[in-house]
């Protein structure tokens, strides 16, 4: 349970990431909300991201491992990794600041991503880079 509640959270986070290119509805293109883009976009990077950062960094500190959950990796723990990804592509400069600060984070990042069979399923090809078609969407303008 503890799993699926960090899981959740995530899905929260993961929301909240989606909201800065879209923060009016989804149902409108984002150049339609370019202006609230900008505002939602800089309290996200100044105030939500760190604070999640903060959580689940402090959650690994706290589990005295490398992982969510303590010392075996879950699904929470690529969920977290593919977030982080996200991250890097969408808002670069600020989460690679926020990183210096969340060492815990980076560490789960790269165990995950050094893992041989997601290694080589990322190595292979097959999967999905980022674009500004998915939820990780990178735009300049927004300020990052």
């Amino acid at each position: 349970l503890w799993i699926h509640q960090l899981q959740l959270t995530l899905a929260d986070f993961i929301t909240e990431i989606h909201d800065t290119h879209h923060p009016l509805g989804s149902g409108l293109y984002y150049h339609q909300q370019k202006a609230a883009a900008k505002r939602r976009t800089r309290e996200f990077l100044d105030s939500r991201m760190p604070k999640f950062l903060r959580y689940f960094d402090r959650v690994i500190d706290n589990g005295g491992g490398k992982w969510l959950g303590g010392r075996t990796p879950s699904y929470a723990d690529l969920s977290l990794a593919q977030v982080i990804a996200g991250l890097h592509f969408a808002f670069p400069q600020s989460t690679v600041a926020a990183l210096r600060s969340h060492r815990h984070l980076s560490k789960l990042h790269d165990a995950v991503f050094s893992r041989p069979r997601i290694r080589a399923y990322v190595d292979s090809g097959r999967r999905v880079a980022f674009n500004n078609d998915d939820v990780f969407r990178r735009y300049p303008e927004l300020g990052d």
